[in-house]
């Protein structure tokens, strides 16, 4: 019985990347979402503000250069967190969108995307393939930020303040260069 419950949290984090249901307890904070990207496969997900003001999690995660990080070290700015993994075929589909939301962000916001795949899984290649030129490849081979964010669901994406407080998060596949991001991001971005 033992050995089950060991598994119990590595199974909810796998069978979260595909659930996209608009269930969620919290139905007056929450939104769904739908926007197709470039790719044309749809992307539906669920904003989330029932956690707004709560402070980011302090658990460590890999940066770039294998060195623990914090997302404390990302204060004084916005930060936008996306949660993925090479096997989530939601999360693979907005990538492209998220790379192109870091690039317009610049300076202005921090957009940190953090594999949640396994040790095992050699991730460079992925971001070589996808030409994806912005975004930098964060690793949390533990998943503690998807289990700090309870729910271990993918993707994840939580937007923080520069203050370190979370204002939204959305739960689920999202066209980052469409325009239900721009108007949950027009605060943050500069106007294009």
């Amino acid at each position: 019985m033992r050995p089950l419950i060991a598994l119990l949290p590595a199974l909810v984090l796998i069978a979260g990347c595909d659930r996209q249901s608009p269930d969620a307890p919290q139905a007056v904070a929450n939104e769904n979402v739908s926007a197709a990207p470039a790719g044309g496969s749809e992307l539906t997900g669920t904003v989330d503000t029932s956690k707004r003001g709560t402070a980011m999690p302090a658990d460590a995660f890999k940066a770039p250069d294998g060195k623990p990080v914090t997302l404390a070290s990302f204060k004084g700015k916005p930060l936008l967190v996306n949660l993925w993994a090479t096997w989530c075929a939601p999360c693979v589909a907005e990538m492209p969108t998220l790379d192109a939301l870091a690039a317009k962000a610049g300076d202005g916001m921090t957009v940190l995307v953090v594999s949640q795949d396994n040790a095992d899984v050699d991730i460079a290649p992925f971001f070589k393939e996808r030409g994806l030129k912005t975004l930098q490849p964060y690793r949390d081979t533990d998943a503690a930020l998807g289990f700090a964010y309870g729910g271990g669901q993918l993707p994840t994406t939580v937007l923080y303040d520069a203050d370190g407080k979370e204002v939204w998060r959305v739960v689920g596949g999202m066209d980052w260069a469409g325009p239900r991001a721009a108007e949950l991001l027009a605060d943050v971005l500069p106007k294009s």
